[in-house]
């Protein structure tokens, strides 16, 4: 199990490096020093003052490669060098506003948090239930009904969803804010309404795999063997094809924290919420390195954790996996 876990970490290290690596050639391949010089000093700027906020900011040294620098200064005296040795120590640095980056994470973490979180219990959870429902009713008119409703919500696009609660919940019944976030007691208000939009969104398609993964367990030759113990089909279900699908429904949950992390932002935008990916976006419209590289390497870390997590667990669950 040890060597395992060694393993996996060290694969999570360099998929960390590859996308910090990633970001910066995507960001320096359509923006340059001076294009993100005249981003925060205006267009009408001299070039005395370019190359001063440049050699402020880090900027005056070559991208990649230093050729005038002897030695090991020829890669270490370079703009990826110093960023990438800033992000691994966790020094995220500041904006090219001058804002404290890591200040900035702390707050807006926890709106990004207060939506995923829940997100991803409200799904998970519904879609079990719905699976394991429509199995134990299986050839059933209510069984028909659900995976009709479960398509119908496949069909339905999540600006439908949006578009409607925010007018029945929020213009029409005013139970909740249309959009915003404040902190404190009242901050569940603003993302109820998040919350239940990509839950409903999200729930059709998870629903029908899970139904798929209990329908092809309980077609095994141990679940046959159970019926022909004389027990009944809701102990075959609980008791042995609902313990034996756990290691799909863990895969899928590691799948999917990057699923809704790529979800969450266009959720924040739409809702006004001031969190982790309306600032990855805000970024990205200012020419904001410091900023971008911060966002998406913790972003990255976050679903490295999350996926190492599910990786010892999937072992812990079948520990076959850990010899293949």
């Amino acid at each position: 199990m040890v060597a395992f876990t060694l393993r996996r970490v060290l694969y999570s290290v360099l998929v960390l490096f590859g996308v910090n690596a990633v970001t910066f050639v995507l960001f320096f391949a359509v923006n340059t020093p001076d294009d993100m010089a005249r981003m925060q000093l205006g267009r009408r700027v001299t070039a005395e003052a370019i190359e001063r906020w440049k050699a402020q900011q880090g900027y005056d040294r070559p991208l990649f490669v230093n050729a005038r620098a002897p030695g090991l200064g020829k890669i270490t005296d370079t703009v990826f060098f110093e960023t990438t040795r800033k992000a691994v120590s966790l020094d995220l640095g500041r904006t090219n506003e001058g804002r404290v980056i890591s200040e900035e994470l702390s707050h807006r973490v926890v709106p990004s948090a207060m939506i995923a979180l829940p997100v991803l219990a409200l799904v998970v959870t519904a879609s079990v239930l719905a699976g394991l429902t429509l199995i134990l009713f299986r050839a059933t008119a209510l069984e028909r009904a659900g995976v009709i409703a479960l398509v119908a919500l496949m069909s339905i696009s999540t600006l439908f969803f949006i578009i409607t609660g925010q007018y029945v919940f929020a213009r029409v019944m005013q139970l909740m804010p249309i959009s915003g976030f404040v902190s404190g007691g009242s901050s569940a208000l603003f993302v109820a309404l998040p919350v239940a939009v990509l839950g409903l969104a999200y729930l059709g398609p998870e629903a029908r795999l899970f139904r798929a993964v209990f329908l092809e367990e309980l077609g095994k030759d141990y679940v046959r063997t159970a019926r022909a113990k004389g027990l009944t089909e809701r102990a075959v279900v609980y008791r042995h094809a609902l313990r034996n699908s756990l290691l799909p429904v863990v895969t899928f949950i590691g799948w999917w924290g990057g699923r809704l992390l790529g979800g969450l932002v266009i959720m924040e935008i739409i809702f006004v919420v001031p969190g982790m990916g309306s600032a990855l976006i805000q970024a990205v419209s200012q020419r904001d390195y410091p900023a971008v590289q911060a966002m998406v390497f913790v972003m990255a870390l976050v679903f490295l954790i999350v996926n190492l997590a599910v990786d010892l667990l999937y072992a812990w669950l079948d520990p076959r996996i850990r010899y293949a």
